[in-house]
């Protein structure tokens, strides 16, 4: 039997990328190997690219698998080849000290291998998309939803249902996805004119009318120990400086599993659970892109008094 080469170049819509450790096992308890998640990102991207594009990239990196260690990465590293796209952007208050970083934007499915191939298994960003604009403008509202034990998806999937009810009222439309993870999100295509500010303060308003109509199932305040038993409707990621996992993300759990877009009657039927990377692929050749109304422009959010989330997020 001949071992596959450590290292091979291949060629992606004409761009030279290489490729290392293809055999390496980056989710063990599946068996599923970097191969295969840059199988995954390759089927999955003609719908993934459109919704990272303009977008700085944040990657959480797994070098040895979900079981070590990872690191957030948002500045391109090292040995970046010079076909990727970079943007530099403000990081006031950076961690590093940095005042700017140079910015990943994956626009292109080269630019997806390479980050794949780099074991950036999970795919963060920020609710706005680089433009001419020096203030961030979210031309996405994303209300995260986090049950705290013992609630869960259904418990999620209730109050999903009751978002969607009470954002529609304003003339939001909402589009449901798994985190990947314990919980799910809520995402609106708005106007992209607001500040960031507004956005917030808008979703915090919706989330506290929600939490004082439903008290035993829903909280808007970030204190764990409130959570047992409720979710938590999670406003701040429409900070300018947070980021949200994309969707068809794969996530580091235990299995690849992905956020994977929902249609609104598996969420009203109670059909909510985590889907793994293949069964992604099987859904996007049935449903295709669920996100794609995302891609559009929506309405501008009702003014609302600011409201500002923690500088950094994940």
């Amino acid at each position: 039997m001949v071992k596959q080469p450590t290292r091979i170049r291949v060629e992606v819509e004409g761009q030279e990328v290489e490729l290392s450790n293809l055999d390496k096992v980056l989710y063990p308890a599946a068996g599923f190997t970097k191969g295969e998640v840059i199988h995954y990102y390759t089927q999955v991207g003609p719908i993934l690219l459109p919704h990272l594009r303009d977008r700085p990239l944040t990657r959480i990196r797994y070098p040895n698998g979900v079981d070590g260690p990872s690191f957030f990465e948002k500045n391109a590293p090292g040995g970046t080849p010079k076909w990727v796209r970079l943007k530099e952007l403000p990081t006031p208050g950076s961690s590093q000290g940095r005042e700017t970083i140079d910015f990943v934007v994956c626009d292109d499915l080269p630019t997806l291998v390479w980050v794949a191939n780099m074991a950036g298994l999970e795919l963060h960003t920020p609710q706005w998309r680089i433009g001419r604009s020096k203030e961030p403008k979210p031309d996405l509202m994303v209300v995260d939803l986090d049950p705290g034990a013992p609630a869960g998806l259904p418990e999620c999937a209730a109050v999903a249902a009751l978002l969607r009810e009470r954002l529609a009222a304003d003339g939001i439309d909402s589009y449901p996805k798994t985190s990947g993870k314990k919980g799910m999100q809520l995402c609106c295509p708005i106007a992209g004119t607001q500040p960031a500010e507004i956005v917030t303060g808008y979703a915090k308003v919706v989330a506290e009318e929600l939490e004082k109509a439903h008290p035993r199932l829903i909280t808007s305040k970030m204190a764990k120990n409130l959570r047992p038993g409720k979710v938590f409707i999670d406003w701040s990621q429409n900070a300018a400086a947070k980021t949200t996992v994309a969707a068809y993300s794969l996530r580091a759990q235990p299995t690849p599993t992905v956020s994977t877009p929902l249609t609104w009657d598996e969420v009203e039927d109670g059909a909510v659970r985590q889907f793994t990377a293949g069964e992604v692929l099987d859904r996007v050749a049935e449903f295709g892109d669920l996100m794609a109304p995302l891609l559009e422009k929506g309405p501008k959010v009702p003014n609302s008094p600011p409201a500002v989330g923690p500088r950094v997020g994940r």
